[in-house]
């Protein structure tokens, strides 16, 4: 099962799946998470409804996808920040990092038991960000691409 980052999304919206031109894609999704393989927090919910686009609008209307903060994440969030704040990273980093959707994502994927699909980069010198991947690495985590999910299960996106 795959836990999704905010970034699929966006870049998948604004890049090479735009809903006019790439549906299948957002078919796929939508076939995805009702066969229980795709699903994201509600964090990365918060995210994307920020703006008043197509995407803001298709994330108020999937109801089911986006799943709250529960007991076995709150007790990984525990590990990850005493992670965070142990690490190379500067105090700026690890407040952004605590405050944004990826640190929840990262405890839910790791609770769970989930693999992360995010379009982030190891960047192992990094202290002024925290990366995903360096998160995923601390616990465990598997990452990948959209790309190699899609892969993995076959997706081909036609033309009509």
């Amino acid at each position: 099962m795959y836990l999704l980052d905010t970034n699929v999304f966006i870049e998948a919206k604004n890049r090479y799946y735009a809903f006019d031109l790439a549906p299948g894609f957002w078919d796929w999704l939508a076939e995805a998470e009702e066969s229980n393989l795709i699903l994201s927090t509600e964090g990365v919910k918060s995210e994307l409804i920020r703006g008043e686009d197509e995407l803001a609008t298709w994330a108020r209307n999937s109801s089911t996808l986006f799943r709250p903060i529960d007991a076995p994440t709150i007790t990984t969030m525990r590990e990850l920040s005493t992670w965070a704040r142990l690490g190379n990273y500067s105090e700026a980093a690890v407040a952004e990092f605590l405050s944004i959707a990826d640190y929840t994502l990262v405890a839910y994927a790791a609770a769970h038991g989930l693999v992360l699909v995010t379009h982030e980069q190891p960047a192992p010198a990094a202290t002024r960000r925290i990366p995903i991947p360096s998160a995923c690495a601390a616990l465990d985590v598997e990452y990948c691409t959209t790309f190699t999910m899609l892969r993995a299960h076959g997706v081909q996106l036609g033309l009509n």
